[in-house]
């Protein structure tokens, strides 16, 4: 696996990952090779159908970068009456959270390792999302890299068409001056309303990460937003 360029002149957006050779165990190698048949959906550029996807009709949420999937997992058994689309280009990421999802025996969870950018550009319906989650986006935090950040005006005018009206979209960093930055381009996007006015409590449905506890023993903040879609 090769490093990803930061621009890509086919697809005309600047990416907001890179890939670099990682390290993933023998236990998540097999459960991409084994799971992912099962639990993923394949990138195509052609729209999904959600509903068929997930073999029933109930409120579908995208995650944006899971990581290693640990919230998401938590989140999905918390809420059996929802389907989760869980986008992530990581591969150990994936293969932890397929081994989750096996293990726990989780069926309202749906994989897609690609680009999210291109996933909801080419594969998901207007108006066909109830939520969106963006937990810990990467910060790109040296000045000259923050044209990277994945949350980005004409990215948010993307995803917002994706959300029916009266759908949410939730963001949470631990960096201050990207929760600014995100703030700023979200209270901007007219079709987005502020549920609280400024930075949200944390919602009682999002679990603390292990990453996260640990920032808050050593003293460090982290700010959630979430906004609605106007009706």
């Amino acid at each position: 696996m090769t490093d990803t360029p930061e621009f890509d002149p086919r697809n005309r957006h600047i990416r907001s990952y890179v890939l670099r050779q990682g390290r993933i165990s023998p236990a998540q190698k097999r459960a991409c090779d084994t799971l992912l048949p099962l639990y993923g959906i394949p990138y195509k550029a052609q729209t999904l159908n959600l509903e068929q996807a997930f073999g029933r009709t109930a409120p579908k949420i995208i995650e944006i970068g899971f990581g290693m999937g640990d919230s998401t997992a938590t989140i999905a058994c918390s809420q059996p009456e929802n389907d989760f689309l869980a986008l992530e280009v990581h591969t150990p990421g994936v293969g932890n959270l397929l081994q989750l999802i096996h293990t726990n025996q989780i069926s309202n969870i749906r994989i897609i390792q690609h680009d999210a950018v291109e996933v909801l550009r080419d594969m998901i319906k207007i108006h066909s999302l109830d939520g969106v989650h963006i937990f810990f986006p990467d910060p790109w935090h040296k000045a000259r890299h923050n044209k990277r950040r994945l949350i980005q005006a004409p990215f948010i005018s993307q995803l917002v068409q994706k959300i029916k009206p009266g759908g949410y979209l939730h963001v949470a960093t631990d960096w201050k001056d990207y929760a600014e930055q995100v703030l700023v381009v979200l209270s901007a996007e007219p079709f987005l309303e502020n549920t609280v006015g400024g930075y949200a409590p944390k919602p009682d449905c999002r679990p603390l990460t292990k990453f996260e506890q640990r920032g808050i023993r050593l003293g460090h903040e982290v700010w959630d937003m979430v906004f609605r879609k106007n009706d």
